[in-house]
């Protein structure tokens, strides 16, 4: 087994929001892969003490611990006990019940000798690579298909949208969100190799355009992690340069990590 992990912040001066972990046990019999994408949270804060590059960490750690030692625990069910876990560590202190009390999206994968299980929750992606060369990707796209003049607006995002039905989800406060993820398995015959990527890292494919799923897994594993968000970096000082036609609404940089895992 192979593993790579690459994460980078965007802007050097903040610390990076992403958190990525690979477990395996000693067995050798399996593993997981843990991706989450904290969410920036506005100038006026979100009525919580804490960074979320504190939140993603202290998650990311539970659903490390748990993915890995207790195997027969569904992947939802598991996210479920790491945000109740995560919350309980600040509820005396906080206001969890804020919109932008911190979250992250959430990329979750675990493999055994028969499956291998996957979930997600919001815009961070996953790759499966079977035997002959195909690229699945999986995603959660309720973000993607809302109309994207609604999310100009934080007020109407944080109002209606965030957390609620109709809109999107990511993991924060309420453990019920877990029920909301996407899930599913597969045979583990089926994945030679797998990529979780941060939506900092898949702009390559979807803000950019230079080739799809299959032509950066390919990339990734021909060359590696890090030249992906090499050539992510240079495309947005590009684009920068150029008057930011891509990027008008969106920051210049984000953190960008990819984890890789050959089966």
């Amino acid at each position: 087994m192979r593993t790579e992990l690459v994460s980078e912040a965007g802007d050097p001066a903040r610390p990076n929001e992403d958190f990525a972990s690979v477990g395996l046990p000693a067995s050798g019999q399996g593993g997981s892969l843990v991706l989450l994408d904290g969410v920036t949270p506005p100038p006026d804060g979100a009525g919580c003490l804490h960074s979320v590059a504190w939140f993603t960490a202290r998650l990311g750690g539970a659903l490390t611990e748990l993915t890995v030692s207790l195997p027969d625990v569904p992947l939802a069910e598991a996210l479920a006990r790491a945000i109740a876990r995560t919350a309980g560590a600040h509820a005396g202190t906080c206001d969890l019940s804020h919109p932008r009390t911190p979250q992250a999206t959430v990329v979750l994968a675990r493999w055994s000798p028969r499956t291998v299980e996957y979930l997600l929750l919001c815009d961070a992606t996953l790759l499966l690579a079977a035997p002959d060369g195909t690229v699945t990707p999986v995603q959660d796209d309720r973000l993607a298909r809302l109309p994207r003049a609604l999310l100009r607006s934080a007020e109407v995002v944080d109002g209606t949208l965030r957390n609620r039905e109709g809109g999107f989800f990511t993991a924060a406060a309420d453990p019920g969100v877990a029920a909301r993820a996407v899930t599913g398995s597969v045979p583990r015959g089926e994945v030679r190799s797998l990529a979780a990527l941060s939506d900092g890292a898949t702009r390559w494919a979807e803000l950019f355009r230079k080739g799809g799923w299959t032509d950066l897994f390919a990339l990734v594993d021909e060359e590696g992690a890090r030249a992906l968000v090499e050539r992510v970096r240079a495309l947005e000082r590009a684009d920068d340069r150029a008057g930011r036609p891509l990027l008008r609404r969106a920051k210049t940089h984000d953190d960008a990590t990819v984890v890789c895992v050959e089966l």
